[in-house]
């Protein structure tokens, strides 16, 4: 196993398990959150290496043997559900670089009562293999795509690839996901003069695209002279397009939704920095390599995959991941403190 920093074992063995003969309800941690929402990374590869994601440098990637197989996805997926997830989402890495995507998101979608099965992609392979997803329980899709210039594309990403995204996001149209939302990460200097261009791709696109206040995380080149929050972004737009129409948006939600009214797309914004959301956080993350993380921002985290290897039984993995739950924190730390943390980059943690 890649060792990464802070990371914590629970040694699996049932008499080193937390002193705990009962759990009710392992979902709802100490601030009264409960958490109905997975994401699970398949894996720590990628076929494109944005800048914003990856370390320049790349990453050193965890063993084929460290990641988790499909049978233990689904056994840990089974018993997130069974506890009360309803909403499951398949990260990476770039989800479809795994070889056979398609028949783990068939696996998955058939785990009642699981609402709804989504993945995050760069859209790369999408073409090839949306209707297979489709047509194996993927409901939703979320598709990264933080330019529309082909040179811009490719300093971000230090790949080329742009016509082949935009093609995958009217394919996915065309297949009926429902939603298609649209990922863009704004840096000033870099992107932050495409915010209008975005806007109006919204007006005949029925899209959702989503701009994301940059984040830091470990080799990311994180800095605030790059960093443009969601008011300065609606500043710029509504210059260009006047006030746009607020939308309602569910319990939790991470995104503040907009749109130009009268247009077929939407608007939303991910403001992780400048105002955050943990207060109504539900979400829990699965690294490829089998940990549980509470929080995207927090070092902690619980390897179930060991736990699973060396014979923990389902009621001693529901200890282990009540016990995680329960230690998450209120909330993250503020942008400049994160940015001096030691955590693990995007791309080894999962979208």
């Amino acid at each position: 196993m890649a060792e990464h920093a802070h990371l914590i074992i629970v040694d699996s063995q049932s008499t080193h398990y937390p002193n705990r003969n009962t759990v009710t309800d392992i979902l709802t941690d100490n601030f009264g959150r409960r958490h109905t929402y997975l994401r699970i990374s398949l894996t720590e590869r990628c076929n494109l290496r944005c800048t914003y994601c990856m370390p320049a440098e790349g990453v050193e990637l965890s063993p084929r043997e460290a990641i988790l197989t499909f049978e233990e996805i689904e056994r840990l997926a089974t018993l997130f559900v069974e506890a009360g997830v309803r909403k499951i989402r398949l990260t990476g890495g770039e989800p479809l670089v795994r070889r056979d995507v398609e028949k783990l998101a068939e696996r998955l979608a058939a785990i009642g009562p699981l609402e709804s099965l989504a993945i995050t992609t760069n859209g790369i392979l999408l073409d090839r293999k949306g209707a297979a997803l489709r047509d194996a329980g993927v409901d939703s899709l979320n598709i990264s795509l933080d330019t529309f210039r082909p040179d811009r594309f490719f300093r971000i990403t230090r790949r080329r690839g742009l016509e082949r995204v935009l093609a995958s996001i009217e394919s996915a149209l065309e297949l009926g996901f429902d939603p298609v939302k649209v990922n863009c990460v704004v840096m000033r200097g870099i992107n932050d003069d495409e915010l209008t261009d975005f806007v109006a791709y919204t007006e005949s696109m029925p899209v959702q695209v989503r701009f994301i206040e940059y984040m830091p995380f470990s080799g990311n080149g994180w800095n605030d002279a790059q960093f443009v929050s969601y008011s300065e972004m609606m500043i710029a737009i509504e210059d260009r397009y006047g006030p746009l129409t607020a939308l309602q948006n569910g319990a939790n939600d991470t995104t503040r939704s907009f749109k130009v009214a009268g247009w077929a797309g939407s608007i939303g914004f991910i403001t992780s920095m400048s105002d955050h959301f943990c207060g109504t956080c539900n979400r829990l993350r699965l690294t490829a390599d089998g940990n549980l993380k509470v929080c995207l921002f927090g070092a902690g985290e619980i390897s179930l995959r060991d736990s699973m290897r060396t014979g923990a039984t389902n009621s001693e993995l529901k200890v282990l991941i009540d016990a995680a739950v329960k230690r998450k924190a209120a909330h993250h730390a503020g942008m400049y403190e994160l940015a001096d943390a030691d955590d693990r980059p995007m791309i080894l943690i999962g979208g």
